[in-house]
């Protein structure tokens, strides 16, 4: 049987916008609660750190899930699997919108976590079936502005339908919009064969074809575990803002309801544009001759250094709450890059056979950050009272010094060329 291996351009951008749109379904479905988080905590009589565990949880069993699914899509067809998985969230939505204690939901959450845990390094996974390296960023960072669009979406929309039909409201419509896209995956969705061409150079595959290392010799690889620590710290980041972010517009900063949602949405959207220019500026650079070091390595941790400091002056310094606004916008946008360039470095520098479960270990890890920075702030807000914008501040700068911290270490550890020769080197075949 002849396998096709030359590159559909045409296939794989379809496929982008397929994964784009499961990646809006699937941060709708994490924003949510975020979003919701005034009328419901008020409905169930949750105190800010109850929520905080309520909205943590759904981080719990994630990169349980995460690992244990990136395992499987060494092996199956990444199409199937996203597929079942898609179908699960769609399911999963109903019960929440029953929910009538923090038990119920939080039982509700950890499930519907577990479920959606692997879908981003699942979806890296089968997108880099049709890119090779150097054309990989920016793919993977329009993946990222469907979580984007998903955060606009609520930003907009969860208020207004929360005002008109209640809060239990949008977790039926993110049911429906579930089947919807589970339906159009049906139709359009296919798996890549990039991985099965000829492997003619390591600068064009990024990594050591289908040789396999043992897992510990991955695991240990300090410039792998620079990537881990970067992304620890953004999933941080990125937990805390889903989380929070409405409330501290809200009840910190004094907008309404629905302005915050919009002023959530204007965040997300300089976000989504900065991530976006950004990782195109990276692939610029790499096709213009940069080392992945350069382009990759330099960018992130210039960007993230840039954000924490942003971030660190709005708790320094006493500014309007559209100041402070601003500079959440730009400094909590600026470091969202590393989400983009971290899975391209793991590909570059790991075996292409074992590239799913590696994204996926990573996205685990990862996901610890996003797990402990919902329930930091919320014990801090605890402490200090959910109406003082000065409480949410402490968290924020928490946040800026752990991703100050990661910028620092990869800058010093983080060599994707070093990493690559060393992970290529003969190694017995393991399982996995």
């Amino acid at each position: 049987m002849t396998i096709h291996t030359r590159n559909k351009p045409k296939s794989a951008w379809t496929m982008t916008a397929l994964l784009t749109g499961l990646a809006m379904i699937n941060f709708l479905d994490k924003i949510v609660l975020g979003m919701i988080a005034v009328p419901l905590t008020a409905e169930l009589h949750l105190s800010p750190a109850e929520f905080g565990l309520v909205a943590g949880s759904f981080f719990w069993l994630f990169s349980v899930s995460t690992v244990v699914v990136g395992f499987l899509a060494n092996r199956f067809p990444a199409r199937w699997i996203l597929l079942v998985m898609a179908a699960s969230w769609a399911v999963l939505q109903l019960p929440q919108a029953f929910a009538s204690s923090a038990a119920g939901l939080l039982v509700c959450r950890v499930v519907l976590g577990a479920a959606e845990g692997p879908s981003f390094p699942v979806s890296v996974h089968a997108i880099f079936k049709w890119f090779p390296d150097r054309e990989r960023n920016l793919p993977v960072a329009i993946i990222n502005q469907g979580a984007a669009m998903g955060l606009i979406l609520a930003g907009v929309g969860i208020p207004l339908i929360t005002r008109q039909w209640g809060w239990r409201a949008n977790f039926f419509l993110l049911a429906a919009v579930g089947v919807v896209w589970c339906a159009l995956w049906l139709c359009f969705g296919r798996e890549g064969t990039l991985d099965n061409a000829p492997r003619l150079a390591p600068a064009d595959t990024g990594a050591s074809g289908s040789l396999r290392q043992p897992y510990l010799k991955l695991l240990t690889e300090r410039s792998v575990l620079c990537v881990f620590l970067l992304c620890f710290s953004a999933y941080w980041l990125l937990g805390q803002s889903l989380t929070w972010l409405p409330t501290w517009f809200e009840k910190g900063l004094g907008f309404d309801g629905v302005t915050s949602g919009r002023c959530f949405a204007l965040v997300i959207l300089v976000g989504a544009l900065a991530n976006i220019g950004l990782s195109g500026l990276s692939q610029r650079m790499l096709n213009g001759g940069a080392s992945s070091r350069q382009a990759r390595v330099h960018l992130t941790c210039v960007m993230m250094i840039a954000g924490a400091l942003l971030m660190f002056a709005i708790a320094a310094i006493e500014l309007p709450a559209g100041a402070k606004l601003a500079l959440y916008a730009v400094g909590g946008a600026l470091p969202m890059v590393c989400l983009s360039i971290a899975p391209a470095l793991l590909a570059e520098m790991v075996p292409t056979a074992q590239r799913a479960s590696m994204v996926a270990i990573n996205t685990a890890v990862a996901s610890l950050g996003a797990a402990m920075g919902p329930v930091v702030m919320g014990r801090i807000v605890q402490v200090h009272g959910s109406g003082n914008s000065h409480a949410y501040e402490i968290g924020i700068a928490m946040c800026a010094i752990l991703m100050t911290c990661a910028a620092l270490v990869a800058l010093s550890w983080l060599h994707p060329a070093r990493a690559q020769h060393t992970l290529n080197r003969p190694a017995q075949s393991v399982a996995a």
